[in-house]
């Protein structure tokens, strides 16, 4: 069964910075697009990040205003989401995604990875 598996969360300070990583596993994703949703305890899951196949064309969450950037190598078969100016609300469980059409908000994408938490602290 095809996975994609997170990596690189973790407890940062308010201002900080972290980078999430998402491997493919058992297939390729190359042809997919992919992205980034997060849940935080108690609200409602909310997207992050999407990126086209290509890398060529992102969007982004409302909340990011510039602080996040998602990206991918396809060689690697990985996507990236660096995430900087970490504020306590950014405190979720992430999780990386795949789908064939583009990912943003609305509609959940077919594929998921088991999430990586993210804690910031204040």
């Amino acid at each position: 069964q095809a996975q994609l598996v997170e990596s690189g969360g973790g407890l940062v300070q308010t201002g900080g910075s972290l980078r999430l990583s998402c491997a493919a596993s058992k297939r390729t994703f190359s042809a997919y697009a992919m992205g980034w949703f997060r849940q935080a305890p108690g609200k409602e899951r909310e997207f992050v990040a999407g990126i086209n196949w290509s890398g060529r064309s992102t969007n982004y969450g409302e909340f990011v205003q510039g602080r996040f950037t998602i990206s991918r190598d396809t060689a690697k078969d990985t996507a990236y989401l660096q995430m900087n100016s970490l504020k306590p609300e950014d405190t979720a469980v992430y999780y990386c995604v795949a789908d064939l059409l583009p990912i943003r908000g609305g509609s959940p994408p077919r594929y998921w990875g088991q999430g990586t938490q993210v804690t910031v602290s204040s």
